[in-house]
């Protein structure tokens, strides 16, 4: 029997409670090992410690940007609460003396960060300050902090210094960020970036990789192209490891009991790193998707799992307008985490599933007590003890339910008219076969007036297929796109960047044909799920006014489910994780990929200079220059997990399409072969930015510092 592996969610969850906990370390569970995930999908908690009269030890919680987005990714108030934390405040903000209550500090080991609690220990704001930091304090920091609390006389208020590992963001169960920003292509790509801003930048990510590796808990090997940010980082993240390693008596990694791990040592169950750069394959960040979380970060803007969606104000009566609501996708929303990676039309058939049991469920309660609905249960004496009882336990699960499904209801909505307005099945549906668009055609989509209301969405279909197309675009070619784009009212500066980068960028481009043929479809065919819904919401919604919208919304949407077509970088993990099922193309795009081995006195590699970050030819296959090259048995070797970095912006469609292919491939998938083990991606990025930010802000950028 196969134990269950814990997500990096997870771990960071059992980290971030353990500082909740004063850093007094959960008792390990049988449960914990062996049984599955809570309905929240955290593994069981332990119990807050309690003070000398039994009760919880109450505390402040003071946190800085990083700290409040790392735990408000994975833990709500009431979570918090549950931990002890009454008040929760952020660092620069106006904090008044709370005497008595101790104090904990989740933040960036910074200059000024360590002035403010200097200032609180000297003003005495708290009793017991214990100090965490979300990575590891440099030592010159660490004096001039020291320096400051003697000069004050207040070492004694504090109880505990940490370094905690903990400077990235888990917005899924095997998704992570390191917030970084909107900018982080730009900056690796442009020729303005100063050489220590640039070295900033790649240590900053190094000691966010860093941190993932510590919550891990195990060492991994590092695959990465030849050039560019992706060896530097590996480079430096390996030596980073090996000092860490060498000089730590008891280094991290030493204590696999506290840290758990599926790696047992051996170089076969360590996981494999795969470092790539953001130019491998930029189609990601452009392409419209078909699945629930990608439609939901393109149209919905979402950021750190929040969305905000206009819903109507009174849905009795339309004409009294809309307002804006703001919703959290966190990991007890049992709908999200079962459709996010989902094709659309099948998560709106689950939500008039869903309703449906909702209703069966609501209306079994009130027949067996004899109320009239569930509002009126607890007002109703004529039930009988014992069904009342059962009512009453069921109704807080109920209303829970009921109220993620209206979210899901309204989020359906407003995706849905943004489908309808910008024609976004249109879009998917071209861009499933961009290849066998000829320059003609794509010419009269470009000038296609009825081809939704976003001029933007024409530019991205356009940088797809002008990065895909196998045609030679001459000169004369590209002005009658760029005047077609412009009439559109489109901007065509990020075009000027996208001409120099085409050639490279095609090069390690790996295009696939489905691993599935898509189902027909026609232009008039309606959405099976969409269509359901619309004909039997009217009934469940106040006056049926949403179910007449859905219903309004849902005409003339496209009804087809996207083929299994893997991405670049899906190819390139499994030509790293799997050699023997990988296409050859793929593995020979990756033949001279740099190998680092942390744990070995060989495989190491040189430090480039910081200027070779912007080189283009990263990913380049051949060029072997000295390094840590692979040996034919080192690139023939599998892996059953492995973690796959981005550098320079994210994109949902890649981690949907690596959870998609783990799944599809790994025991017990569809598609695993015979004793296959099972797999586990988790993919990370310097930050998730969806296409409008990524063409409008860094490729328009880069474009106009081409131009």
């Amino acid at each position: 029997m196969v134990s269950q592996q814990q997500s990096l969610r997870d771990r960071q969850v059992v980290s971030i409670e353990k500082i909740l906990n004063l850093n007094h370390p959960a008792p390990e569970t049988s449960a914990s090992q062996h049984e599955p995930p809570t309905t929240n999908g955290h593994t069981p908690k332990a119990t807050p410690i309690l003070n000398s009269d039994g009760d919880p030890i109450w505390k402040v919680l003071v946190f800085d940007d990083l700290g409040r987005d790392v735990i408000s990714s994975v833990l709500r108030v009431n979570d918090l609460r549950g931990w002890g934390v009454t008040i929760h405040l952020h660092i620069n903000s106006q904090r008044h003396q709370i005497p008595d209550v101790p104090v904990l500090y989740l933040v960036e080991p910074t200059a000024t960060n360590l002035q403010l609690i200097a200032s609180d220990l000297s003003r005495n704001l708290y009793s017991d300050a214990y100090i965490n930091f979300l990575y590891s304090i440099s030592r010159p920091l660490m004096e001039d902090f020291a320096a400051q609390v003697a000069t004050s006389g207040t070492s004694e208020g504090i109880a505990q210094v940490y370094d905690q590992y903990l400077n990235f963001i888990v917005g899924e169960p095997d998704l992570f960020s390191l917030a970084m920003g909107k900018e982080t292509y730009w900056a690796l790509n442009s020729a303005q970036t100063a050489d220590d801003v640039l070295d900033s930048m790649i240590d900053r990510i190094v000691t966010g990789l860093f941190s993932v590796v510590v919550t891990m808990g195990a060492i991994p090997i590092i695959r990465c192209p030849k050039g560019g940010a992706a060896e530097m980082i590996a480079t430096k993240l390996d030596r980073k490891l090996r000092d860490h390693i060498l000089n730590s008596k008891d280094n991290l990694f030493s204590n696999q009991g506290q840290r758990p791990s599926t790696a047992t040592g051996t170089s076969t169950s360590r996981p494999v790193l795969v470092i790539l750069d953001r130019s491998v394959d930029l189609i990601p960040m452009l392409s419209h998707s078909w699945t629930y979380q990608s439609l939901v970060h393109d149209v919905l803007k979402m950021h750190l799992n929040r969305i905000t969606v206009e819903t109507l104000i009174d849905e009795s009566n339309p004409t009294k307008g809309t307002t804006k609501k703001s919703y959290d996708l966190n990991s007890n929303d049992f709908f999200w985490s079962r459709n996010a990676g989902v094709p659309f039309p099948q998560v709106a058939e689950d939500i008039d599933t869903e309703l449906t049991k909702y209703k069966e469920d609501a209306n079994d309660i009130t027949r067996k007590t004899g109320a009239s609905s569930l509002e009126d249960l607890q007002n109703d004496t004529s039930a009988s003890a014992h069904h009342l009882k059962a009512a009453i336990t069921l109704l807080p699960e109920l209303r829970e339910r009921k109220a993620i499904l209206d979210m899901h209801m309204n989020i359906a909505t407003a995706l849905l008219k943004g489908i309808k307005d910008r024609q976004l099945d249109n879009y998917y549906q071209i861009e499933e076969n961009i290849t066998k668009q000829s320059k003609v055609q794509m010419l009269e989509l470009l000038n296609d007036e009825a081809k939704g209301k976003e001029p933007l969405d024409k530019l991205r279909l356009f940088i797809i297929w002008f990065l895909s197309t196998e045609q030679d675009v001459s000169r004369t070619d590209m002005e009658r796109f760029e005047e077609a784009l412009t009439r559109a009212g489109a901007d065509i500066t990020a075009l000027n960047y996208v001409k120099r980068v085409r050639e490279i960028t095609r090069m390690t481009m790996m295009t696939s044909a489905p691993t599935q043929p898509a189902p027909a479809s026609t232009s008039n065919e309606i959405f099976r799920g969409f269509s359901s819904i619309g004909n039997r919401l009217t009934d469940r919604l106040k006056d049926g006014a949403l179910g007449a919208n859905f219903e309004n919304l849902i005409s003339g949407v496209k009804n087809f489910l996207p083929a299994n077509k893997d991405l670049t970088v899906t190819k390139i993990t499994e030509s790293i994780m799997d050699p023997a099922s990988a296409s050859s193309s793929a593995i020979a795009k990756t033949e001279n990929y740099l190998y680092f081995d942390p744990r070995s006195a060989n495989a190491r590699g040189s430090m480039p200079a910081a200027s070779q970050v912007r080189n283009q030819q990263a990913g380049m296959p051949g060029g072997m220059a000295p390094g840590a090259g692979a040996s034919f048995g080192q690139r023939r070797q599998g892996f059953s997990e492995a973690i796959v970095f981005t550098v320079g912006g994210g994109s949902m469609d890649e981690y949907g399409n690596l959870q998609d292919w783990a799944k599809r491939t790994g025991g017990g998938g569809a598609g695993g072969a015979v004793g296959a083990p099972r797999r586990r991606v988790v993919y990370g990025s310097t930050d998730l930015v969806n296409a409008e930010d990524f063409v409008m802000g860094e490729l328009a950028r880069l474009g106009r510092e081409s131009g």
